[in-house]
């Protein structure tokens, strides 16, 4: 079988399996740590068929075999092999990473938990946008409805992400749930009313000090700073407090210690830098003339290549709980597909039938929104081309930016994408048919096959 032979040959080419520190598998990609990287021979997986690319990235070898063939794939490697199937492939790729990667890494794995319910939301707001704008009369409980659809995941956004911050750092996941409504408790003044002037912060009086209390509806950062400590609070006193207490003892004082730090010092001083932070990136991305979306469309692949990108998931959830739409989604999904049209350029000037066939099987991923395939597959390796995508991904993302596109949802692009604009369907083709007109011309025209 196919899969079969693959992995045979990608064992050979890599020191066989005894060679394997840790192995794991994203949607497209196999993730290999290897003992020693001086005994993989990358040409000769490159000319593997079924191979759509290799490459290093996050301290990991990474080889591209595609949607639903990877996980054939890695089956065979693993084998029923227990130390590998039991392997912590994440630990180890913690382990080689610098600062940076670790942080979007971090980031990462905290906030991809929780976006298939961000898309769900997001695809409630397109609809219900959708019907507005057909005329449709909507019964006001029939609109409560919708809007205990949509506002829900953002209302009590920090219980779902202190929940998975306290998961990823190794604390029990209900108390981050707990710790999260409880900086949404009611009893609390909403955020969103203290800031349209109808509420007025609880003035809590200490050491002399009058401290604004309010409730963080839609905050990211008091919720993911606090997971963190409160996961490091409980493991601590899980070692220090005898077992026969300890059921009782530990999620007490962790509640306690963190909810004081989070209404009085955490909550304030990250809410504030929250709001810092975004009122920049809301001032960059609507720099006049589309200049502020150029710049997202173009950076943005050339952000994924570095491995980063998943930190950028945090400002993505925080444009939508704090605007309801995303215009960052609009401007990043013109930069994908500017690279698949790039690679869609390069299969169709390619005179070799299998080298035109794999080229085509990595181009398709990047209109479903993975990129990967074709950055590192075609693009990357011929330069050009990679650089022609982000030229058509600045294009059509200035055109996104002066034409204020935003998405209801975030988590989807491409083609799946245009469920987050089912109100302005016409606007979103309009983006990114700029981007990949732009892209495969340059590529088709500039580009040269014997490069």
């Amino acid at each position: 079988m196919k899969e079969q032979r693959v992995a045979k040959e990608i064992l050979e080419h890599i020191g066989g399996k005894e060679n394997i520190k840790s192995v794991e598998h994203c949607a497209t990609r196999l993730r290999l740590i290897l003992k020693d990287k001086s005994l993989i021979d990358e040409k000769a997986i490159e000319n593997i068929d079924g191979v759509k690319g290799q490459f290093f990235a996050a301290a990991q070898y990474q080889i591209i075999l595609g949607t639903g063939f990877v996980n054939k794939v890695y089956d065979v490697i693993v084998g029923g092999d227990q130390n590998l199937s039991n392997s912590s492939a994440k630990e180890d790729a913690y382990s080689d990473m610098n600062t940076l990667q670790k942080i979007s890494r971090t980031l990462g794995d905290v906030f991809v938990p929780i976006i298939p319910v961000l898309v769900a939301t997001g695809l409630f707001m397109g609809v219900r946008g959708l019907l507005t704008n057909l005329g449709v009369t909507m019964d006001k409980n029939f609109l409560t409805f919708t809007e205990i659809l949509t506002d829900t995941a953002f209302a009590f956004l920090p219980a779902l992400v202190a929940w998975s911050t306290m998961k990823k750092f190794g604390g029990t996941p209900v108390i981050g749930i707990v710790i999260g409504l409880m900086l949404v408790a009611p009893q609390l003044p909403n955020a969103y009313n203290v800031a349209a002037g109808t509420a007025k912060p609880i003035q809590l009086s200490l050491l002399g000090l009058s401290i604004p209390v309010v409730g963080y509806q839609g905050s990211v950062l008091p919720a993911l700073v606090l997971g963190i400590i409160a996961a490091k609070i409980e493991k601590f006193f899980r070692k220090v407090v005898p077992d026969v207490l300890d059921l009782i003892i530990t999620p007490f004082i962790t509640l306690l210690i963190t909810m004081v730090l989070g209404l009085l010092v955490v909550g304030p001083i990250m809410h504030s830098a929250e709001t810092g932070i975004f009122e920049a990136i809301k001032y960059f991305m609507s720099i006049p003339y589309g200049i502020g979306g150029a710049l997202v469309g173009g950076l943005h692949q050339v952000i994924v290549v570095t491995g980063v990108h998943h930190a950028l998931n945090a400002l993505e959830v925080e444009l939508l709980a704090s605007t309801k739409v995303n215009p960052f989604n609009a401007m990043i999904t013109c930069g994908i597909v500017a690279q698949g049209a790039a690679a869609v350029a390069v299969a169709l000037k390619t005179k070799d039938k299998k080298k035109r066939s794999l080229y085509i099987s990595s181009a398709v991923p990047a209109f479903l929104g993975i990129t990967e395939p074709a950055i590192f597959g075609i693009n990357l390796r011929f330069l050009k081309p990679f650089v022609f995508g982000c030229i058509g991904g600045a294009v059509g993302a200035g055109f996104a930016g002066a034409l204020h596109m935003a998405g209801t949802g975030m988590g989807i692009t491409a083609i799946p994408g245009v469920l987050l604009y089912i109100n302005n369907i016409g606007g979103y083709l309009l983006i990114n048919g700029v981007a990949m007109a732009v892209s495969f011309c340059l590529t088709y025209f500039f580009f040269k096959t014997q490069e």
